[in-house]
């Protein structure tokens, strides 16, 4: 066996990242062959470059799968050519080009974030869709869903398109969030059945969501069609819509004006009524009110179509980490109250959450480092997602890990199924619960950096993921 491994180190004509493929070299292997995209710090990243014939093997690994019959059992796993053809107990290592053997490793379903903001096109200075897919396999994550809120806005067929043409070069998949309505302006329904028949996994107005009841009823009535989900972020932009964080004791102490919560929790009661009048499906993200989870339980519990998400941020930061004024933290949704916050991390371990959403929204530096009045909203999350939810909430059981990040969200968005079984195609995340990460200015993929957890410690390890063929580590 030979490791073949791209370090930090400078090769003739450019410099290459952290991204680690550990291949056994084939005859004929031509780096050439490799799609190559440089960053304007000379940084490349590479991807399908070692997919031909590739023999993985997982030694001693945990099983983190429901749907397989192999579910909690430690077994080794050999995989050829991206598809699974062998779980023993014990693999003989001489039938494989490379063996993964980490210590305490857990290995799943390959994970799904359902809200990133690749901002490809329009924005590549703060991410690209190579970039963006970088990011996600660094964080474990096989799946992406991106937001539409790009120039031109992902609001028909041809936009849907050139994301999932690009998608295919890529080790991570990338499905595009179609627009529900033209330029996520809110006026006039978007073309969703066409993006839906292009390979729009949902629909959502991203950052931007729908305001007028009548047209987000349109838009449910449409999508039942062809069983669509809608996503919204439950959001009133009438309310609060001067404010930068939560409305509260702490906003009151910092003399920064507020957003109540009852902006929330009215988009979330009123959208619950319109799905049950439309008997469609319908997935609110980035909730933060204790009250709406309230309404969401009451209509799961009635039988209606809802599941919903939360982030990873507002369980781990609340308003009182603001006082610092860190522009990293000013989000939207608002950092609640702590009280919130630990409702809401009960409301996750009781499994009224059905996901965890990273909410990756990257910003360049002139977005971040100025007046907290003036700064953008949001923060990158895909690397620490995982890390950040492991570091918190420790008494999640692994199943309860999996079924947050993988396929709790498989099963609301239809995906192709996906098991741990011998024929299987591999989109294996590989994990640890134990040990500790830190993400870095060095160590991050993305274009920026706007994170509050940059250098804190966090619980657990992504070791890397197999998808499409392709052996990626960190």
């Amino acid at each position: 066996m030979t490791r073949f491994e791209l370090a930090t180190t400078r090769p003739p004509d450019v410099y290459a990242t952290g991204l680690r493929y550990i291949p056994k070299p084939m005859p004929n292997f031509h780096l050439a062959a490799a799609n190559i995209r440089v960053k304007r710090n000379f940084q490349v990243i590479l991807h399908e470059i070692f997919k031909a014939h590739m023999k993985i093997l997982l030694r001693k690994v945990l099983i983190a799968d429901t749907t397989s019959p192999y579910n909690g059992q430690v077994k080794d796993i050999l995989i050829n050519d991206g598809t699974i053809i062998s779980i023993e107990n014990e693999v003989d290592a001489n039938h494989s080009d490379t063996v993964i053997a980490e210590e305490d490793a857990i290995v799943s379903q390959g994970w799904v974030d359902t809200f990133s903001h690749f901002t490809d096109p329009g924005f590549e200075y703060r991410e690209t869709l190579e970039t963006g897919a970088a990011t996600a396999a660094a964080g474990g994550f096989t799946q992406v869903f991106a937001l539409p809120n790009t120039n031109p806005v992902i609001h028909s067929k041809t936009q849907v398109e050139y994301i999932a043409q690009k998608s295919k070069s890529l080790p991570v998949t990338i499905y595009p969030l179609g627009a529900i309505t033209k330029n996520t302006e809110g006026k006039e329904l978007a073309e969703m059945y066409d993006m839906q028949a292009s390979g729009s996994v949902a629909f959502s107005d991203g950052l931007n969501p729908v305001q007028t009841p009548g047209l987000l009823l349109k838009a449910l009535q449409y999508v039942k069609a062809f069983d669509g989900v809608l996503m919204q972020m439950p959001i009133d932009t009438s309310i609060g819509q001067f404010g930068l964080m939560n409305e509260g004791i702490v906003s009151t102490q910092l003399g920064l004006p507020g957003i109540p919560m009852m902006a929330e929790e009215l988009i979330v009661a009123r959208d619950i009524k319109l799905a049950r009048y439309a008997g469609s499906r319908l997935h609110f993200t980035g909730v933060t009110s204790p009250k709406s989870l309230e309404y969401i339980q009451r209509a799961k519990d009635a039988g209606l179509n809802i599941t919903c998400s939360v982030t990873p941020y507002h369980l781990f930061f609340c308003d009182e980490d603001l006082r610092s004024y860190d522009t990293n933290l000013k989000v939207n949704p608002p950092l609640r109250s702590k009280q919130d916050m630990l409702l809401l991390r009960e409301a996750v371990l009781k499994g009224t959450v059905d996901c965890i959403a990273s909410h990756h929204i990257p910003h360049n530096f002139d977005s971040k480092v100025c007046e907290f009045e003036y700064a953008k909203y949001g923060m990158i999350g895909l690397q620490t997602s995982y890390l950040a939810v492991n570091h918190i909430l420790p008494q999640l059981s692994t199943e309860q890990v999996t079924k947050l990040f993988s396929s709790n969200a498989s099963n609301i968005f239809n995906l192709p199924a996906t098991n741990i079984t011998e024929g299987a195609k591999a989109a294996l995340t590989i994990f640890s619960r134990n040990g500790s990460s830190t993400i870095t200015r060095q160590s991050n993929k993305s274009k920026s950096f706007n994170t509050p957890f940059a250098d804190l410690q966090l619980t657990g390890k992504v070791i890397g993921i197999v998808n499409k063929g392709n052996l990626i580590l960190n």
